[in-house]
């Protein structure tokens, strides 16, 4: 849902629990911590408006010290706008097209203080003695410091003497609010929808109220307000102008993920002690708390790298609050360091996820995690909940979407209820649909014809699909493995009544020897993830049913107890008239095909593999004719890769083989 609305009177929702929502509106902002106007401009065009971002928090724009560290930019010599970002020709060019884009932009707005001590600004302008181009000492506090223990016992002190020693503006002023307001309002008409109050607690409640009497329209504004729980200025007080930061998300999250279980996130928000969800903004960490300052924690940072992500896609999939996504960039533990001299978008060339930029936004996990939250922003509410009562951890947001965490050092391997409709879905943290639907560039998760997933997690890793998501029926999905079709054909004389059943993948010894994989602990190691092209057989499609692998282990989790593996349909070359009607598998699922060249009774398996699970290309297969010959016995089959008892068959191509043969024919398509 995109914001762009404030409340302006207490209790009222501002819309993050509408249910009725449209599809895939933005849910998510970012910010773009020391971008430039230029930068900020072609991300919103190249990046963030195709993948859903509703918003942009842009640095101050206004005339600030002069100075690289990145918080000259939070000292105001005057509202002038022009800034370390760029000049106001160019935050005008940049707020119109992020706004083509479908970006709004949100600017970081400093309404407690100027800066400190006297010089000149960036324009310019020069200041002393609390004296600037727009406001002169009688517009200010008296000078008084506020001390540490000021914080939690003396509300006078915290708002009414100097930040940091911040020339502290006296915000009951009809003065000073008009002047405030006249930049906010002078913001808006460029076509600016959002707004940052910085340093909120230091400024009293009912100032802001009086200075958002004096704004136009109902911008988003949302405030700092930094309260452990333990403030003697309370985030509660500011709910009723606009939505308030929720710091203790960002620290108890940080804490959860470091040294916690994350079984206890199971009511994460409201019942943890949070303000309502309707009424917060939420994050992992913000430009203050991961340098150590402004109510900082055990935060976690772009510094934690694969933890980074998984915190964030579970800010990104738990229904709690508007989230706002970090874009940081490396300050090589100089926590004043400003930006880098680079541009991020630089002549050509993108200067992310280097020492420069660290461009979080445009993380896989975390672009996904956004995907993830617009489309499932119908249904705000946790469903299917199950954990493993320590760090792994599944989740649903109702039909619309489903998700899990793995922050453990072994494989999630479990079968979890959703309320997903069955089909294949894009793992969307780590790719994306095709246009057409037909494939994804990554991972393809199943949803069982119960509503089921058989979730297979890798360590340290996530999954999550949503409803738009889904891959069309009979499509050929591109996941990150090499998924090719394979056909397998297998001789066999057989009656009516009887059926063909196949297992296969790698052989267990063998794997664990060469391969490095742990078959006997996780058996899927050595099995060949398939997906059935031939789904018209009204026989066999039932057992096909939650057939997910070529395996050595018989019937899967919600397979037909009637399988004895992975079922094949008896085909034929020639359709002899003594049958009666010709029965095909393009319209039947059995019968005659152009595949079979041979003649009849050669049983056919028809699937999409993974084939990155092959031996180079090579797998095992061994068949069984139920209510007839059984198993297969040995086989020796010439110039196999390794050594094997079994029929070895190439993935992507057309493999022929004889039921007690080892007789071979491989084609290509």
């Amino acid at each position: 849902m995109k914001l762009n609305k404030m409340v302006t009177t207490a209790g009222l929702s501002l819309g993050l629990l509408l249910p009725n929502l449209a599809a895939a509106a933005p849910t998510t902002f970012v910010h773009l911590f020391e971008w430039s106007w230029p930068d900020v401009a072609q991300e919103c065009e190249q990046f963030l408006g195709p993948k859903g971002y509703a918003a942009v928090q842009v640095s101050p724009p206004n005339e600030h010290i002069t100075g690289n560290q990145w918080w000259t930019r939070y000292q105001p010599v005057s509202y002038q706008l022009q800034s370390r970002g760029g000049n106001r020709t160019q935050f005008v060019d940049m707020v119109n097209r992020c706004k083509s884009a479908g970006v709004d932009i949100y600017v970081d707005t400093l309404i407690n203080h100027m800066a400190a001590g006297s010089g000149n600004g960036v324009a310019g302008s020069t200041f002393g003695n609390k004296q600037y181009p727009i406001y002169s000492p009688q517009d200010f506090h008296e000078s008084c410091s506020i001390n540490p223990e000021d914080y939690g016992n003396n509300r006078y002190r915290v708002q009414n003497c100097e930040l940091v020693g911040l020339a502290d503006l006296n915000t009951s002023s009809n003065y000073v609010q008009n002047t405030l307001a006249a930049y906010i309002n002078d913001l808006q008409a460029i076509g600016v929808k959002g707004f940052r109050f910085d340093a909120a607690k230091h400024v009293a409640a009912g100032d802001i109220q009086s200075l958002m009497a004096k704004i136009n329209g109902s911008p988003l504004v949302f405030h700092e307000v930094i309260d452990q729980g333990t403030e003697a200025v309370d985030a509660s007080e500011y709910l009723s102008t606009g939505l308030v930061t929720e710091f203790k998300y960002s620290t108890q999250l940080g804490n959860t993920f470091r040294n916690g279980s994350l079984a206890w996130l199971s009511n994460f928000g409201e019942g943890w002690g949070f303000m309502p969800s309707s009424s917060a903004v939420v994050f992992v960490d913000n430009h203050d708390n991961q340098r150590g300052h402004g109510g900082a924690g055990n935060v976690i940072t772009f510094e934690d790298g694969r933890l980074y992500d998984l915190a964030n896609v579970f800010m990104l999939a738990y229904p709690y609050g508007y989230p706002k996504v970090m874009s940081s960039y490396d300050f090589h533990g100089d926590t004043d360091a400003g930006g880098p001299s680079v541009p991020v978008h630089n002549s050509g060339n993108l200067e992310c996820f280097a020492s420069n930029w660290k461009c979080e936004h445009r993380w896989s996990y975390i672009a996904g995690g956004v995907d993830f939250r617009n489309n499932t922003a119908d249904n705000w509410a946790v469903t299917n909940w199950w954990d493993n009562t320590n760090n792994q951890i599944s989740f649903g947001r109702g039909s619309s979407g489903h998700m899990a965490i793995n922050k453990e050092d072994a494989a999630l391997n479990a079968t979890v209820q959703t309320d997903m409709a069955p089909g294949q879905y894009c793992n969307v943290l780590k790719g994306e649909l095709s246009g057409d639907a037909k494939s994804c560039s990554g991972e393809v998760i199943t949803v069982n014809s119960n509503g089921t997933i058989d979730l297979n997690v890798a360590p340290w890793d996530a999954m999550a699909i949503h409803k738009n998501a889904k891959l069309s029926q009979g499509s050929t999905s591109n996941p990150s493995g090499d998924w090719q079709r394979t056909v397998i054909f297998i001789n066999a004389q057989t009656q009516s009544g009887q059926d063909m059943f196949v297992r296969g993948g790698i052989d267990h010894t063998y794997a664990n020897t060469n391969l490095g994989r742990n078959c006997q602990t996780t058996n899927v190691e050595c099995a060949m993830p398939i997906r059935h092209n031939n789904l018209k057989n009204a026989t066999t499609s039932p057992w096909k049913v939650n057939d997910n692998y070529l395996d050595w282990y018989g019937i899967e989790s919600g397979q037909s107890a009637q399988a004895e593996g992975t079922a094949a349909d008896w085909t034929t070359n020639v359709w002899p008239s003594t049958y009666g009607a010709q029965k095909t598998v393009t319209n039947d699922g059995f019968g005659v095909t152009p595949l079979n060249i041979w003649g009849e009774h050669y049983w056919m398996l028809d699937v999409d593999m993974d084939c990155s699970k092959a031996v180079n290309g090579w797998f095992e297969v061994k068949a069984f004719v139920k209510n007839g010959q059984g198993w297969e016995s040995d086989i020796n089959q010439a110039n196999t890769p390794f050594a094997s008892t079994n029929h070895v068959a190439q993935c992507g191509k057309i493999n022929m083989f004889e039921f007690n043969s080892s007789n071979v024919d491989i084609r290509n398509f």
